[in-house]
């Protein structure tokens, strides 16, 4: 097991002194009207990422998204112009939602030339100008000009499509520096896409907790190495490489542990077969720009040889993980109510040369899942607990300072919006 420096300040907290070290409340977690707060100060007016622009491949391809912290439903098209954007998924005629297949509350994807409306046939271009109204003449001096799709603030980072139904800032301003050095990754050439979505019963912030820390790690996750491996973590520990804060975003950086293993004996057999595992496949892909020594500046920003994989946390709810073999992947935590989330995880990796590789990303995917079920599986029982307010202060080590971050972060702009809305 390697060691770990801790910073100048003598730890990571204490090297941001406006988080202080008293133990965090998590009524943020369990109060219906603090949960309300947040979805008009952070989800009606935050940069969300909904997707890549790989969902797009063609003019007229489209993909719906709903956002219940939000209170709405979005359509994310492309453009003749090859512009991506984004409009309420509603007719301006009656209201109707204006794309969806069997059922309204489902999300769906295609491509058309017009969205038609299925309730009186209504017609809107990819542009969202109404060309088209049913009987037109029907209508009371109707000017078709005013009545095209509300349209939502969208905007591209490195393929990477977000939106903002009320901005207070360009996309670029809110992202800040932290991304500048994830920028002239591959990303759009890592198109071999698994994905998993969960309801999970736990609130939207506690996901994000369990993810942006490696402190469990030795104990939940400790069947995932052999017996005498496991021993190991659980004898050592765990600390992270590296820890910053670029409010409201962070990052961690942490150790590579089995990818490949220095001994194959440290892994399972089927592992050591299809050389592949919970740190990905081991072979990275001959793709320019994966190499350690070609990663952007941002990645391993220490530059640490124990170096195995970067968590970004993109405030509020997306999480954009790179992995020293040569692949990403992405979390997105979308409330639904305070005490339950929608989960979506997609694994990014190089389209597959062979059977090997698919196998081997199929293993790598796989064990993500039991992975992530792992870390899910406390959570009910957490909100469970937290919400019969027994205790609702919990003490937070030094290796949880992005929880400590992403916590205070919440509440500094709920306080700020309903200061704003006071006045």
């Amino acid at each position: 097991m390697p060691h770990f420096s801790k910073p100048p300040a003598g730890s990571w907290t204490e090297n941001y002194p406006e988080l202080g070290t008293a133990p965090v409340d998590y009524n943020d977690s369990i109060d219906p009207a603090f949960y309300e707060q947040e979805r008009e100060a952070i989800f009606k007016r935050t940069w969300l990422n909904v997707g890549r622009v790989e969902r797009l491949p063609r003019t007229g391809s489209y993909f719906t998204k709903e956002l219940p912290a939000a209170g709405t439903s979005l359509i994310i098209v492309k453009g003749g112009d090859g512009k991506v954007r984004a409009f309420h998924n509603v007719c301006r005629h009656r209201g109707n939602k204006l794309v969806w297949n069997d059922f309204p509350g489902e999300e769906t994807a295609g491509s058309c030339r017009q969205f038609i409306c299925k309730y009186h046939a209504w017609r809107y271009d990819l542009t969202g100008e109404l060309t088209f109204v049913q009987q037109e003449g029907e209508f009371f001096d109707l000017d078709k000009k005013q009545f095209g799709l509300k349209e939502v603030a969208c905007d591209v980072w490195e393929g990477f499509i977000f939106i903002n139904l009320n901005p207070q800032e360009t996309l670029t301003e809110y992202l800040g520096d932290m991304v500048k050095g994830l920028e002239g990754y591959p990303y759009s050439e890592l198109t071999e896409v698994y994905s998993y979505r969960a309801e999970v019963g736990a609130n939207w912030k506690l996901f994000i907790d369990a993810f942006a820390e490696f402190y469990h790690a030795p104990v939940l996750h400790q069947k995932q190495a052999v017996k005498g491996e496991s021993e190991k973590l659980i004898g050592y520990g765990f600390e992270a490489l590296h820890y910053q804060l670029f409010s409201p975003h962070s990052m961690v950086s942490s150790w590579g542990g089995m990818a490949p293993p220095k001994d194959p004996s440290m892994v399972k057999p089927i592992e050591r077969v299809l050389r592949s595992g919970l740190f990905g496949p081991w072979d990275t892909p001959e793709i320019d720009g994966l190499e350690v020594e070609k990663l952007p500046t941002g990645i391993n920003p220490v530059k640490h040889k124990s170096w195995g994989t970067d968590s970004f946390e993109i405030f509020p709810n997306f999480t954009l993980l790179f992995w020293k073999p040569g692949w990403y992947l992405t979390y997105h935590y979308w409330p639904t109510a305070v005490n339950k989330h929608t989960f979506e995880a997609s694994l990014y990796f190089a389209p597959p040369k062979n059977a090997r590789e698919r196998l081997a990303q199929e293993l790598a995917a796989v064990t993500f899942k039991e992975y992530a079920l792992q870390d899910a599986n406390t959570l009910e029982a957490t909100q469970t607990m937290i919400g019969t307010r027994t205790v609702t202060e919990f003490p937070l080590c030094d290796q949880e300072i992005l929880l400590r971050h992403l916590h205070k972060t919440v509440a500094d702009r709920v306080k700020e919006f309903s200061d704003a809305a006071a006045v």
